[in-house]
């Protein structure tokens, strides 16, 4: 199976490092998916949720507040100000990723009009956990 290689950084650090089969990403005109081959582009993305399919079918969601995308053949790359990794290995780190998605969210609710969307993906993405 085809992968590509996806990096998600923040100003804090790296947030993901690995192949992905295919990526979801919050586009500033829309969601876009991304799959290994895909032509060379970049852009910026809007506040909303990342969805990374990985080799074992498992779909990991982080949510970012903005940033951009640098997409060639065999790599993604992409900067964010902002993001927080809907995972955990127990119910109490899962709640503690969706208080801090919450946060995060809440720190943009002003300059967003689609907070809503990403609120629904956030507690969908929760639920896949659980």
């Amino acid at each position: 199976m085809d992968t590509l290689k996806l990096e998600i950084l923040t100003p804090n650090g790296i947030i993901f490092d690995g192949n992905a089969v295919s990526v979801t990403l919050p586009g500033e005109e829309g969601e876009f998916g991304v799959l290994p081959n895909h032509s060379s582009l970049s852009t910026l993305l809007e506040a909303g949720v990342i969805d990374i399919e990985k080799d074992d079918k498992t779909v990991e969601s982080i949510l970012i507040n903005w940033g951009v995308v640098n997409v060639d053949e065999e790599k993604v790359i992409v900067l964010v100000e902002g993001a927080v990794a809907i995972r955990g290995e127990n119910e109490s780190a899962i709640a503690q990723a969706l208080e801090d998605a919450k946060e995060l969210i809440s720190s943009i609710a002003d300059s967003n009009p689609a907070i809503a969307v990403v609120s629904a993906k956030i507690e969908s993405a929760a639920q896949r956990l659980i």
